[in-house]
């Protein structure tokens, strides 16, 4: 982890006036195709929210802004991004996870593996493990949507959260809408496109 000098940072204005908003909060619904990945998670006998989670954390691992957190009033970048998706148990309801990123997906999978049967085990909401150094995340495999709001507790939050739809067949692609929220201060649209581009790139590959 590394502080950023805002000093010297060329967003230090936009940061200013961003974080003196009381809600410095922007998000944005995306949809992204993948039809590829769910092929490849099919054909590869894994799960496709495995697939496109560790995908979408490659892409977030991507983009510097998004590793930027406000700690202690300070800007800092986190070497490592992990992942802490909201994971189901039987009864329907679920627990909070932190699931550590890896670059292999086999491993990303035992991970993932491992904090479902803990929050399987539990009636705990909260993860053992916690920090700044994830994104919050929640899949929606229901149904589609084009539009998501995350809850606002009112403390200033710079932990960036995304939600994954369900996957909808249209004209021969499988299509899922993603929403991203960061806050405006630390992160404008081109970084979430820089996401976006990077995240479709990963889902269209082989691994």
């Amino acid at each position: 982890m590394k502080v950023i000098d805002i000093n010297k940072w060329n967003r230090k204005l936009h940061f200013n006036h961003f974080n003196a908003l009381s809600d410095p909060y922007f998000s944005i619904t995306i949809p992204i195709d993948v039809t590829k990945a769910y092929r490849v998670s099919k054909n590869s006998n894994i799960s496709f929210f495995a697939k496109y989670l560790h995908d979408c954390m490659r892409a977030i691992n991507n983009v510097e802004n998004l590793k930027y957190r406000i700690l202690d009033n300070q800007i800092v970048e986190y070497d490592v991004i992990h992942a802490s998706p909201t994971l189901m148990r039987k009864d329907n309801t679920y627990g909070f996870s932190f699931i550590d990123y890896n670059g292999n997906l086999d491993v990303f999978i035992k991970n993932i593996e491992s904090e479902k049967a803990r929050i399987e085990s539990t009636l705990d909401l909260y993860p053992p493990k916690n920090g700044l150094d994830c994104i919050h995340c929640s899949a929606l495999p229901w149904f589609s949507f084009s539009g998501h709001k995350e809850p606002f507790s009112g403390v200033k939050d710079s932990v960036p959260k995304v939600a994954f739809s369900k996957a909808i067949e249209s004209s021969g692609k499988l299509e899922m809408n993603v929403a991203i929220s960061v806050n405006h201060a630390l992160a404008d649209g081109y970084h979430i496109s820089l996401f976006v581009d990077a995240f479709q790139d990963f889902l269209n590959s082989d691994g």
